[in-house]
Order: C-alpha cells, then structure tokens, then sequence
C-alpha cells in the first residue's frame, strides 16, 4: 500500500463516518473527529465516562497525520502515518468493525430513460505470507453477478464512481444470476489459484532454516533425555518457521453500477 493511496483511503474514512477534514494538502491533512471515532481512536474512556456522568460540553479530539514527510512543511506537527504503523490499523480494525458489509448504488440518474444497474459482489482481502517473516498484501477484487466477470483494484474504481446507500430515480437493479455466496466462493477460488503462480521461494528457504535448527535441536539433545522441554522447543521451532498463508476478508459488500462503470 503506497503513501498517496494511504492518504485516499483515510480521508475516505473520515468523510464515510461523518468527519470533517479541516484542511487537506498532498503530505497532510487535519481532521476533526465525531464523538464516535474519538471514542474507537483516542483510547480515554474515562474521559468519556465522566462526560457522559457530569454532563459536560463533549470535546473530541483534532488529529493531524503526515502521509508524505517529504510534501509536508517542517513547522507542521502530527502523526507520521504509513502502512506499518499501528494507528493505521487500529483504523482498518474500526473499518471492519462499523463497515463489514455495505450496499452502494451508482448514482447515475439520466432522466430520460430507466437505467439498469448490474450487481457485483466486491471483497477487500488481506494474504498473509508467514513463517519466521511476515508479508502482508492487500487485494481488493469485484465480480459481475451476472457475467461473472472479475475486476481487481475494484475499491479504487469504486472509489471514482458517486455512490449512494439508497436507490437512485430513474433507476432500477437487475436480479443476480450468481448467488452472492457462490460468488465469495469464485473470488476465493480466483485468490488461491492466483496465489498458486506466485515465487514460493520464501517458503523453501524458511523450511531449509527450520531443518537446520532442527538438526542443531537434535545435537543438543542427543546425549540427553528428550522430555518435554525437547518438546517445547521443538513446537516453538514449528511455529517460529512453519510456511503458512492465510487469507483474511476485511470488508465487503453489494454495489450495484451501470453497465459502463467497470
């Protein structure tokens, strides 16, 4: 995940959840938080409580991140936001948790005529790569519930469309002819047999590592009795070096869109 497509996505955030974003620059930007986002960002519960006890004037807090240091001015104070940071995801934690399933309608009006809007099924997935090393990627896939199509960088398409939750005039949706669940299972498919063609090299090399200390675990022990330390330590080598992948849903949804959009 690049720095500007960082910053896209938290001032989508913001906007989504009713904040208002007091100024916006290419390196930075300054956002007013709502009650509720101060409540799943700013971690003072107590001052919450006691607010909400006393009935005093509510004050939530003003945050201002840095996407790109380099395109921000030296005078200007904030928090440095990337992909590694632990603020951004404790923000993709609260997206899951307010946003897990959505259902958007382009906006599309043309009066003239009923427009028909086509069903998609889109799902936001994070693939973990883990064995001693961790690399996470993001992948962000759509499909025609009625072609069967599949669009990958379907959120930022998305993105560039005007939605909106409720059914534009003028308009009318098209019934699916792939059930959303065996369109989740498509996608699934698509994920894995993508994955399948990806270098695998990073899993070869984390096996060699654990044979390795295997064999000095082994030599440790070999004059010894292999209890349940020799036990331990050789499931802590399992887990430490054990190739894995897991693949994560974060979010999705229904979006219905012209013919055109995609």
């Amino acid at each position: 995940m690049q720095q500007a497509e960082i910053h896209k996505f938290l001032i989508q955030y913001f906007k989504s959840n009713d904040c208002e974003i007091v100024e916006s620059h290419p390196g930075y930007f300054v956002v007013q938080l709502t009650i509720a986002q101060d409540k799943l960002l700013m971690n003072r519960p107590f001052y919450w409580h006691y607010l909400e006890k006393t009935g005093g004037e509510p004050n939530p807090g003003k945050l201002t991140f840095i996407t790109e240091p380099d395109l921000a001015p030296d005078d200007i104070k904030g928090e440095f936001i990337h992909f590694g940071s632990p603020r951004l995801h404790q923000i993709f934690e609260t997206t899951k948790q307010l946003s897990s399933y959505i259902r958007l309608f382009e906006d599309c009006t043309n009066k003239a005529q009923q427009n028909p809007l086509y069903p998609w099924i889109g799902l936001n997935v994070k693939v973990s790569f883990q064995c001693n090393r961790k690399k996470d990627i993001f992948l962000s896939l759509g499909l025609n519930l009625i072609s069967g199509k599949i669009h990958e960088a379907f959120h930022d398409r998305v993105l560039s469309l005007s939605v909106t939750p409720k059914i534009p005039d003028y308009t009318y949706t098209l019934s699916p002819l792939i059930m959303p669940k065996s369109g989740i299972s498509r996608l699934d498919s698509h994920i894995r047999t993508s994955l399948s063609f990806e270098d695998h090299s990073w899993a070869e090399e984390a096996f060699t590592r654990w044979q390795n200390d295997l064999e000095l675990l082994e030599n440790f022990y070999q004059d010894q009795e292999k209890g349940e330390s020799y036990e331990t330590e050789k499931e802590a080598l399992r887990e430490q070096y054990e190739p894995r992948i897991s693949i994560k849903v974060i979010n999705g949804g229904l979006f219905y869109l012209s013919e055109t959009a995609i």
